[in-house]
C-alpha cells in the first residue's frame, strides 16, 4: 500500500535525513518538506498527507499545536530528541514516536504500523478464487526448484529474486527488508527472521545478529570489533552469534608459512 506523507521540522539537517530514509522506502511518497510550521499547516490542509513526520519543538506553532489542526485523514508520526513528550503525543493518536538520532529500522518500523494502520480501515479487493484451491493462503516467501532463487510476496505480488543479489537480511518484528545489490530500496515483505533463517541456504547466509543475516561472500571486511562492512552497512555481530562466525573465517584464513 502506498502511503503519502510530509515533513516538518526546524532543523535543516533532521528533514535532509527524513527525506533520505522516504527516499529509500517502498511505497513512500513525500509530498513536501517544510522547516516552518506555520507555513507547513496551510500546505497540509492543501495536500492532506496521509502521513506526517512532525517535529514537537518548534517555533511560533510546535508540533503538539500542530497536530491538533490536522485535516482528518492525515495521521501523525513525531519526531524529537525528547522522550518526556512520549506521553503526550499519544493524546493527539499519533501513530508512533521516534526518538532523535533515528536511525532507518526504526523510521521504517514506524512506516509499516501507519501502513497496518490503514489497511485495516480500507476495503480490500476480494481475491479471485482459483480452480479447485482449498488450499491455504501461500506464504509471503517460496523456494524455487532450483535453490537459485526466491520468491518474495512485496505488496501483494511475487517478485523472484536471486539469491546471488541478496546482501544483507534486516528483521523488525514479523517484517524483514532485503537488501539487494544494486538496488537502493529494501523489498520488505511480512515474515519472520526465523522463518527466514531457516529457507536461506547455510552455505551462503549466516545469522550474525537478531536483527540481521548477511551473505557469507558479500562481507567486505570484518574488523577487530567484530563488525561487518557489507554493502552500506555496518553490522556487529553479536554474542549469541560469535562463535558460529569466528569458526566460519577460522575456516577461511590463510595463516602465513613458518
Amino acid at each position: 500500500m502506498s502511503l503519502s506523507c510530509m515533513i516538518v521540522d526546524d532543523e535543516p539537517l533532521a528533514v535532509k535525513l527524513l527525506e533520505s530514509f522516504v527516499a529509500k522506502t517502498p511505497d513512500l511518497e513525500l509530498l513536501g518538506s517544510f522547516t516552518d510550521s506555520v507555513e507547513a499547516i496551510n500546505a497540509i490542509k492543501e495536500e492532506k498527507p496521509q502521513l506526517l513526520f512532525l517535529d514537537i519543538q518548534m517555533p511560533d506553532l510546535s508540533g503538539m499545536e500542530l497536530a491538533h489542526m490536522l485535516p482528518a485523514g492525515t495521521k501523525v508520526i513525531f519526531t524529537t530528541a525528547f522522550k518526556e513528550y512520549a506521553f503526550e503525543s499519544y493524546e493527539v493518536s499519533a501513530l508512533d514516536f521516534l526518538l532523535k538520532p533515528i536511525r532507518y529500522n526504526k523510521f521504517i518500523a514506524a512506516v509499516e504500523k501507519a501502513r497496518e494502520w490503514y489497511l485495516t480501515r480500507t476495503p480490500q479487493p476480494a481475491a479471485a478464487p482459483v480452480a479447485g484451491a482449498d488450499t491455504p493462503q501461500a506464504s509471503p516467501i517460496l523456494a524455487t526448484p532450483t535453490g537459485g532463487s526466491i520468491f518474495l510476496k512485496v505488496d501483494g505480488e511475487f517478485r523472484q529474486v536471486a539469491l546471488d543479489k541478496i546482501l544483507y537480511v534486516s528483521g523488525m518484528k514479523d517484517y524483514v527488508m532485503f537488501y539487494l545489490d544494486g538496488e537502493r530500496k529494501p523489498l520488505i515483505t511480512h515474515l519472520t527472521m526465523k522463518s527466514v533463517e531457516e529457507m536461506l541456504p547455510t552455505q551462503q547466509f549466516m545469522r550474525v545478529h537478531r536483527s540481521y543475516i548477511v551473505a557469507l561472500d558479500k562481507i567486505r571486511s570484518v574488523d577487530r570489533n567484530d563488525c561487518i562492512y557489507i554493502g552500506d552497512e555496518i553490522i556487529r555481530v553479536t554474542e549469541a552469534y560469535r562463535e558460529t562466525f569466528l569458526n566460519f573465517l577460522a575456516r577461511l584464513t590463510i595463516s602465513p608459512k613458518p
